[in-house]
């Protein structure tokens, strides 16, 4: 392909990047273990919890930090977790026994999503908080509790569909959570069920990236609290769900000049950047650029705990202007927060052994076969494009003959659609059957929500690494727990 490589390079910090650079470790794992293979990397999580807290103590705010488990199976990660001081959100029953099994206490755990009744009998019995989502999830708690003579137990209530009153800013409806005109009769069951129910807080969810939406609902969150307290209720906390995100990239301009390429590419102004003409949610129509790029903002200077600052020094347009914090602050409650994918930043990689590397008819990209599915590598999935790191075997050192390559990367099963990434990649050099590509940053969502067993091909094993005296060790994921030989917490 002519032109310059439209390279996506993928940020890593110091401990992926050394990771990485043990070549011939990642290559006896692989080797013994299997292509694909997940690698996570527990103490850096632990460290992410620590970059949320001083963002607490940025703001003087009392509170938690709740992993949303859904991003990952991972035992090591969770174990390692529950080290720390974080507390840990279950969105099913499986995940609300890994974590009484990891070590986290009922007072240290939240549930949300869509239950059935075993999941909130167990939360019941354990003493968890529950985040109900409507009065129907509610009465159906009361009436559990009542019947299993349970502890009486605290609740969240989830709400959604906020919007700011003189302000111009809706916020997204979700499945999730009561709407406004919902809320009196919610909380007129919270009063009648108060022998078994312990009203804590207020909770919303948001998909999305905007601060301004998010801050609209977080205002909703303090007026309902204000309700709340109106009918002599002591709610004392707001959560405020997930969604801070990761930045996948380390440089902006690589994503400029890409997006912008690509929409050259579907107007045919350029030679195609996918594989079929995919245009990621554009199209052209009689030459004009129809749709919209439905691509996770993988470039994002602003995400995770940072993004969490931003969030809490948004001024509260319909509540005088004020900073969230100093609201927060003011009515002395507890900030709740549940990031997955952030927690998750620089926690891990998936490596895929290269099968095959077909010359392609004309002059195209390389056709590149990899041991390995589609949803096992599943950034695409979640709309994230970022190159792989090539990981040679041989370790020879570069004769200065290497020259960019672009390829397209194949899945291994026997369809057409099993593609790991529908874009064109641009590597360093030709990859060669035998070599590594290693996708960095899967640890968020990208190792588990696809995962599968197609065609009796089995889903990627999952190892956990850390260092440990200057070298990098590891085990199997389920036989990592947060202690040294020496039986001392890490």
């Amino acid at each position: 392909m002519g032109g310059e490589p439209l390279y996506l390079e993928p940020r890593l910090d110091g401990g992926l990047r050394s990771l990485l650079a043990a070549a011939g470790l990642l290559h006896t794992l692989a080797d013994g273990l299997g292509s694909p293979l997940h690698v996570v990397v527990p103490d850096r999580a632990a460290a992410n919890v620590e970059d949320f807290r001083s963002v607490y103590g940025e703001h003087r705010l009392s509170g938690r930090v709740f992993f949303a488990h859904k991003a990952n199976r991972s035992s090591a990660l969770l174990r390692r977790l529950a080290a720390t001081d974080a507390g840990v959100d279950v969105a099913s029953l499986g995940e609300l026994q890994h974590a009484l099994g990891a070590g986290f206490t009922p007072d240290r755990i939240t549930a949300s999503g869509p239950k059935h009744p075993e999941f909130l009998w167990l939360a019941a019995r354990t003493s968890i908080t529950v985040g109900v989502d409507s009065r129907d999830e509610l009465e159906q708690l009361a009436a559990l509790v009542r019947k299993h003579e349970l502890p009486r137990v605290s609740v969240l209530l989830r709400l959604t569909g906020f919007e700011a009153p003189g302000v111009r800013v809706l916020s997204r409806r979700s499945r999730f959570g009561s709407p406004p005109g919902e809320v009196a009769a919610l909380l007129d069951a919270v009063e009648r069920h108060r022998d078994v129910v312990d009203l804590t807080g207020v909770a919303y969810h948001l998909d999305t990236t905007s601060l301004a939406e998010k801050a609209t609902a977080f205002e909703g969150c303090l007026r309902v609290l204000e309700e709340c307290r109106s009918r002599g209720l002591r709610p004392r906390a707001v959560d405020v769900g997930g969604g801070f995100g990761i930045g996948y990239l380390a440089h902006g301009e690589q994503w400029e000049r890409y997006t912008t390429e690509l929409t050259g590419a579907v107007l045919g102004t350029r030679p195609p950047l996918t594989w079929g003409g995919h245009g990621y949610g554009l199209r052209a129509e009689a030459g004009t650029l129809r749709g919209a790029l439905g691509l996770y903002p993988a470039y994002r200077p602003v995400a995770g705990a940072r993004y969490l600052d931003a969030l809490l020094a948004h001024p509260a347009a319909s509540l005088g202007g004020r900073p969230l914090a100093a609201l927060l602050l003011e009515h002395l409650y507890d900030l709740y927060t549940e990031p997955g994918r952030a927690l998750l930043d620089q926690c891990g990689l998936t490596l895929a052994k290269v099968l095959e590397v077909r010359e392609p008819e004309g002059d195209g990209p390389l056709l590149v076969r990899l041991a390995a599915k589609a949803d096992d590598v599943a950034l695409e999935e979640h709309g994230v494009l970022v190159d792989p790191v090539l990981v040679r075997r041989d370790p020879a050192p570069d004769d200065g003959r290497a020259r960019p390559v672009a390829v397209h990367l194949f899945g291994a099963l026997c369809l057409e659609t099993d593609l790991i990434t529908r874009r064109t990649v641009f590597l360093p050099r030709r990859p060669e059957p035998g070599d590594l590509l290693a996708f960095a940053n899967t640890a968020g969502y990208c190792m588990d929500f696809h995962a599968s067993h197609a065609q009796y091909r089995p889903a990627a094993r999952k190892v956990a690494a850390w260092r440990e005296g200057g070298a990098w060790r590891w085990c199997l994921d389920d036989e990592y727990w947060p202690i040294t030989p020496a039986g001392e917490a890490q």
